[in-house]
């Protein structure tokens, strides 16, 4: 078993381990204390691991910032210190382990240099052995510069014995355990190869002292040092180095970071200079690739720099011959501007003498025009339009106030109000629109001749304000009521009931004589429903005579501009701007199917198609309603695609064949309202107590009954008793019930449907 030399008092000898994380440091710390487990441990009375953490100079703030540590309460400093340290702890784990003792201490330092807080501990604590672990390349060592084994070695006091343990070599530094004394204390420096030390067993306490002579070589003025190659001795391995003598290889140490013999095993030697040299060559090879590399991008770079050369030129011709092209074309443009200005003076010349012939010949007609316009509104005060003026429209609007605007579309706005004690729609065009205003005048004009049940009736006019005053319709448009929100669904009864009715308005129009009228825009927001939810068809606006019907068979190209919703419109009107009445079929095909779905009309004729392909037709069918008569709804499907279709030859006729095949679907849908107008019972609490009859205008007296609010009005007018229990009310106050009310509606929209039919 091998014991340091300590000189006296050895027993009481400490060791002090240097031990580091990581990869690398982690690899020499274990060899370095596996090295001082099996020669120090057993003869040290205290062990103790040592691990240097960095100086803290800051504290990471709880977002994630650095706090200089002046900038931070000193308690705040102290406890971060002890829970950097704490966490240092674990590096110790398995070092312990190492040792194969549990007597073991353990000290965590804080410094920004190792090597210094290292000798700063050794040398407080008065620490006899140190013991490091080191890199066993000596190339490696020498690149990097000065490590912390390196350092130690060169600025270590001679109160302690320095071990620094590699893989093949331990380097030893011992120290002077005399009196201090320059005239008689020595340093030894010694490298022992691991192999003989192992091999032969040789204690560390064999080592002479400095008045001794050394048994192994000793340096002379005349050597450096001796390396003896008889590997049967152990001087071959060992070298010591007095430090009494004045010979200059103190100065020499000091130099290096510290002195490594070579082992005076040959072959290792030998192995080791190996090794360098072909890293020197190595490095050598790379060098001269390096040199080569250099070369060639040298070369490289006044290759480019000389295409750079003729690339700048080349440019620079460039924008010679630009400037001169640009120069050429403003003359051109100059030129160009000239010959521009004289054709637009020679065309406005021209647009004045045909715009003078034009005046000329439109005179007459002018004239007739004018007359005709005036019969239009010498029309409107007849019995069947009647002639308001601005400030009665105006008076009835409230200046046409917000509250009382009910819609707003292209054309203008809607309002709501009373004329004459009747509730009408004024529908005001716009000022500045004079296609509006024609628009008005043929609104005017068709409207004031057609009177139809399911045609919205025009009941007056204001041409000052350019206002058209129709009926009131209750429930507004189809549109609202099929895609507004909170809005009940329709029952299909009425969406039946809609479709013949709208069909029958198209075939009064298309019958008109001596011109039919095609309507142009027919759509949900342009189908009109009443309180009992009739439909009728409005906005006329668009509507055309037509003096001439174009055969369905016969196409026929005119330049035209087009009128409609998009959606809507005959695909062959739009291609050849030919107006039919088999056009207006096309958006009342588009209006059944939405009637069926409840969707919006994009897309909606190829899903039909292909649900009915499939065999699916339930599956496009409005959700809302639950019993759809799935045959009669599936016909009208059909019905409705052939309506659809891209030429108008392939539509049905309105009256021979689509009036005919909804009359069976009406019948279908009386039979069905027949019967279930039957099962409808009003509930006892809609009845007023006092009347007896179905509420109107529901209220809740302090009795807490409800009663028609004319009726318990009059009573509490007489009476302050309760109708009911004819005992005394608190008050008399009344208060509207409006979930009674709510369901009186509905329990009457569906008791007072008026049957289906044709008319």
């Amino acid at each position: 078993m091998m014991t340091p030399y300590t000189g006296e008092g050895a027993s009481e000898a400490a060791v002090a381990v240097a031990v580091c994380g990581g990869l690398g440091g982690g690899r020499r710390s274990r060899r370095a204390v596996r090295w001082a487990a099996k020669y120090l441990v057993p003869h040290a009375h205290r062990v103790v691991l040592v691990h240097v953490i960095p100086a803290i100079a800051s504290i990471p703030s709880p977002s994630g910032e650095l706090v200089p540590v002046d900038c931070v309460g000193k308690d705040v400093v102290e406890m971060y210190v002890r829970d950097q340290k704490s966490i240092a702890q674990r590096v110790f784990l398995e070092f312990r382990q190492l040792c194969g003792t549990n007597n073991i201490d353990t000290v965590v330092l804080e410094g920004g240099d190792p090597a210094s807080a290292l000798l700063k501990y050794a040398s407080d604590s008065g620490t006899k052995n140190l013991v490091l672990g080191s890199s066993s390349n000596f190339l490696r060592r020498i690149l990097k510069g000065s490590d912390v084994p390196t350092t130690i070695l060169k600025h270590s006091s001679n109160s302690c014995n320095l071990f620094v343990v590699s893989r093949y070599k331990l380097v030893v530094k011992f120290a002077n355990q005399l009196p201090a004394d320059d005239a008689n204390c020595s340093t030894h420096v010694e490298a022992i190869s691991h192999k003989l030390l192992g091999r032969r067993g040789v204690g560390l306490h064999a080592y002479p002292t400095s008045d001794q002579k050394s048994f192994i070589s000793t340096y002379s003025e005349t050597s450096q040092f001796s390396e003896v190659h008889d590997e049967g001795e152990l001087s071959n391995e060992i070298v010591k180095v007095p430090t009494h003598k004045k010979f200059g290889f103190l100065d020499y140490i000091k130099d290096m970071s510290f002195m490594v013999f070579h082992s005076t095993k040959k072959g290792e030697s030998s192995a080791e200079v190996s090794k360098l040299r072909k890293e020197l060559q190595s490095t050598l090879a790379k060098y001269h690739q390096v040199c080569d590399d250099l070369f060639h991008a040298k070369t490289k770079v006044q290759l480019l720099s000389t295409e750079c050369s003729l690339a700048e030129r080349k440019v620079k011709d460039a924008l010679e011959r630009e400037k001169i092209l640009k120069k050429i074309a403003a003359e051109e443009r100059a030129k160009h501007l000239k010959a521009v200005k004289e054709v637009e003076e020679a065309k406005q010349l021209a647009s004045l003498v045909q715009e003078t012939l034009q005046r000329q010949n439109a005179e007459p007609a002018t004239a007739k025009v004018s007359f005709q316009k005036s019969e239009i509104i010498d029309f409107s005060n007849s019995k069947w339009c009647q002639k308001y003026s601005k400030d009665e429209i105006e008076e009835a609007t409230d200046n046409f106030s917000e509250d009382k605007k009910i819609g707003e579309g292209s054309c203008g706005s809607v309002y709501k109000c009373t004329l004459d004690d009747t509730t009408v729609a004024v529908k005001v065009l716009l000022h500045d629109k004079r296609d509006k205003r024609e628009q008005f005048l043929r609104e005017v004009e068709i409207l004031s001749r057609l009177h139809h049940t399911h045609m919205v009736s025009l009941l007056g006019v204001c041409p000052e304000n350019g206002c058209l005053v129709y009926e009131y319709m209750e429930n507004g448009s189809l549109e609202d009521v099929l895609f507004g929100d909170g809005k009940k669904p329709l029952p299909w009864t009425i969406r039946f009931r809609i479709l013949c009715e709208v069909a029958l308005g198209l075939s009064f129009l298309h019958g008109n004589k001596p011109e039919p009228i095609v309507h142009r825009d027919l759509k949900p927001g342009n189908i009109l429903l009443d309180s009992n939810y009739v439909s009728k068809i409005g906005d006329v606006g668009l509507a055309k005579l037509l003096s001439e019907v174009v055969p369905d068979g016969l196409t026929e190209y005119k330049e035209t501009v087009l009128a409609g919703t998009f959606f809507y419109m005959d695909p062959e009107y739009q291609r050849t701007g030919t107006i039919r009445p088999k056009s207006d079929l096309y958006a009342w095909g588009m209006v059944a199917l939405q009637l069926l779905t409840g969707k919006h009309p994009k897309g909606l004729i190829m899903s039909m198609e292909e649900a009915i392909k499939e065999g699916n037709f339930t599956r496009v069918l409005d959700k809302s309603i639950t019993d759809w008569p799935l045959a009669e709804a599936e016909s009208l499907a059909k019905l409705a695609l052939r309506c659809t279709q891209l030429k108008c030859r392939d539509r049905p006729d309105l009256n021979l064949e689509i009036l005919p095949e909804l009359q069976n679907m009406v019948n279908e849908g009386n039979g069905y309202f027949k019967s279930r107008q039957d099962k409808i019972v009003l509930p006892k609490h809609c009845l007023c107590p006092i009347l007896q009859e179905v509420m109107d205008d529901p209220y809740v007296a302090a009795d807490g009954y409800t009663y028609e609010y004319r009726a318990i009005k009059a009573w509490l007018e007489q009476y302050d008793t309760s109708p009911v229990t004819k005992q005394r009310l608190s008050h008399k106050y009344i208060i509207r019930n409006v979930s009674v009310h709510s369901a009186i509606q509905e329990l009457k929209l569906r008791a007072s449907l008026p049957p289906l039919g044709i008319n």
